[in-house]
């Protein structure tokens, strides 16, 4: 039979010194409870002595007593009247022990006898209460421990890093779709792993480490999955988020620790998912303390000691960039610096149809149009979106998904599921009917805009009353002045459709203006389309690859001057959009009572109404 040579301490009859200590932890700690209880109970008594009590006995000082084998607890008559709250018994030791003999004499003298306790019953007991407390401080000591360090006393620096190989990820290239840039740029570090005398023939080093950049969804922890599962070495994945703890110099222990496991089982790939936890600057801006720069000092020292000959690549993951140490980032440690972007069009396609592997679809699905429509998605979206199809194709009783399935879940997605128990008045109603056809009409007539596919007055959960869906023709990486200034018309459209119909103002254009707002101040501050400011950027955009915004870095005069020209450029794209609708005050009518009519219609349906197909002329040979 094999022997197990790696049986743990338990297995050869001794316990490990890690549970040694703790249970001597705990009999301390539960001994100085005890002791401490002790103290506090005696507290409550006014120690005396013996003789001092028989003197009060003789002299009528006494009112009541409680016997116990070795104890005397008794209340003297001037404390017994005092208010209750401010009385304090006394105690005494009992040295002969006669504890019947005592209340015989008490009671002969007419002194109140509570309670009187011949033999000694609580050693028993008190042994009982120690152990089950000895036992239970063990067992809560020992799970705190655990839990904090993922095993005993003695795992305290133990890295947490958890080890995929190939065929626990199940993840390849084949599994990531629209990142062809990253894959070819890490496909390069595999190649090193599987024939490392190629490169090193020709004097060639493989790089120490890459950092994985790029939104939220983008797909950078599949990648890192999908480069082990490629490279068939061990994998150890772990957050930077659990290097840091409450511990000064724990956090070091656990880098410590990682990389000494990397280095037994090299080739391997380490990777650091979110390391912007841990290898944020160490600069006053973003502030700071003893334990980050103990534990990121630790990985620049580890990064810079391993030898990359044999073989350890570290990767690592943020949306974050701008944050993380500039020492982390210099060459010698994270040499490469591979952005994960936000897939184009034939990416988003290429993304869709991984997703749609395992899905049934029906004859009817174009995934072309969904990715054409899914503009700026990342790979979490699609994923997401290709979900909810399958889920509604379930709940409408199908047993594949077909093209509404999916049009309706990226609507969905957009301004969330519809609200079937919303009843808008007939006023509410045409109010919300000309504003859509605002944004849309607008759309139709300019040039520059995309076109319209669906128009809606259904209300929906995300708080839209109606909205106006646009599905480009075409990927578009840059946008002109024109372009630019016909969407922001576009956007005004259905504030002008309210003045010119109603001559009033709601509250519906409330997102409409934000984001018209928000696109003229990046024209004037980022874009530099502004005949006043000129070429002249105000304003930087932070966090890039999380939510976009952007901070005014400029002065309080030309901050002023950039509202007056956004107030400007806004006033007169408002002007264009209602002169337009003006102009074109019966297309208005005539879609905003489609609208009406049917609740929802098709871009084909409105642009019917604006070029009316031409009648066919018939020819008389009479």
């Amino acid at each position: 039979m094999e022997q197990n040579n790696n049986r743990k301490p338990e297995q050869n009859g001794k316990p490990p010194k890690s549970k040694l200590s703790l249970l001597l932890l705990s009999v301390v700690v539960i001994l100085f409870i005890g002791m401490l209880y002790g103290m506090i109970s005696d507290g409550q008594y006014t120690k005396t002595t013996f003789s001092q009590f028989m003197n009060d006995v003789e002299n009528g000082k006494i009112d009541e007593v409680e016997l116990h084998y070795d104890r005397i607890y008794y209340m003297t008559k001037e404390e017994a009247a005092k208010p209750e709250r401010e009385q304090k018994a006394c105690f005494t030791g009992l040295p002969n022990g006669n504890v019947l003999e005592l209340a015989q004499t008490l009671n002969e003298k007419g002194i109140k006898v509570n309670q009187v306790i011949v033999e000694d019953n609580s050693t028993i007991m008190m042994i009982l209460l120690y152990a089950v407390g000895i036992g239970a401080m063990f067992f809560l000591m020992n799970g705190i421990t655990r839990r904090m360090n993922g095993g005993g006393m003695g795992a305290i620096g133990a890295s947490k890093a958890k080890v995929y190989m190939e065929k626990k990820t199940g993840v390849t290239f084949k599994d990531v779709a629209g990142q062809d840039e990253a894959k070819e740029s890490l496909q390069e570090i595999i190649d090193f792993l599987h024939n490392p005398t190629k490169y090193t023939e020709i004097g060639a080093k493989l790089p120490k480490g890459a950092l994985l950049v790029g939104s939220p969804g983008t797909g950078k922890t599949l990648l890192a999955k999908a480069v082990a599962g490629e490279a068939n070495v061990p994998f150890f994945s772990i957050s930077g988020s659990d290097f840091v703890e409450m511990f000064v110099g724990v956090g070091a222990s656990r880098v410590r620790d990682l990389f000494q496991q990397a280095a037994k089982v090299a080739p391997c790939i380490i990777f650091i998912d979110e390391i912007d936890a841990v290898g944020r600057s160490r600069d006053s801006r973003y502030g700071g303390n003893s334990e980050h720069e103990q534990t990121l000092n630790q990985l620049l020292g580890e990064i810079d000691g391993f030898d990359s000959s044999k073989g350890i690549v570290c990767l690592a993951a943020t949306n974050r960039p701008e944050i993380l140490d500039k020492a982390l980032l210099r060459p010698g440690r994270f040499d490469r610096r591979i952005v994960v972007d936000t897939p184009n069009l034939q990416g988003r396609l290429d993304t869709l149809k991984v997703h749609t592997r395992k899905i049934k679809l029906s004859e009817d699905v174009d995934l072309q149009k969904i990715a054409q429509a899914t503009a700026g998605a990342v790979g979490a979206d699609l994923a997401n979106l290709v979900n909810e199809a399958a889920l509604r194709a379930v709940r409408k009783g199908r047993s594949a998904v077909n093209q509404e399935d999916l049009l309706i879940s990226f609507e969905t997605v957009i301004a969330g599921a519809e609200k079937k128990n919303t009843v808008l008045s007939d006023k509410e109603k045409k109010l919300v009917a000309y504003h859509e056809v605002g944004h849309a009409l607008i759309s139709a007539l300019e040039k520059q805009e995309t076109p319209v596919t669906k128009i809606t007055i259904v209300p929906h959960t995300e708080g839209a009353l109606g909205y106006t869906l646009y599905l480009p023709e075409e990927e578009k990486f840059l946008s002109t002045r024109d372009e630019l200034l016909s969407q922001l018309r576009s956007l005004i459209g259905g504030r002008a459709a309210e003045d010119v119909v109603f001559n009033t103002q709601t509250t519906g254009a409330a997102n409409d203006l934000q984001r018209a707002t928000g696109l003229a101040r990046k024209m004037i501050t980022m874009f530099g389309m502004n005949e006043t400011l000129g070429l002249m950027t105000s304003a930087t955009v932070e966090h890039q690859y999380l939510d976009g915004r952007s901070y005014m870095d400029c002065s309080d005069e030309t901050a002023a001057l950039v509202d007056r020209e956004v107030q400007k450029l806004l006033a007169g794209c408002y002007a264009s959009a209602k002169e337009t609708l003006q102009n074109n005050r019966q297309l208005l009518d005539d879609i905003a009572a489609l609208l009406l009519e049917k609740e929802t219609i098709t871009g084909e349906e409105m642009m019917a109404i604006i070029n009316p197909p031409a009648e066919e002329l018939t020819i008389d040979n009479g």
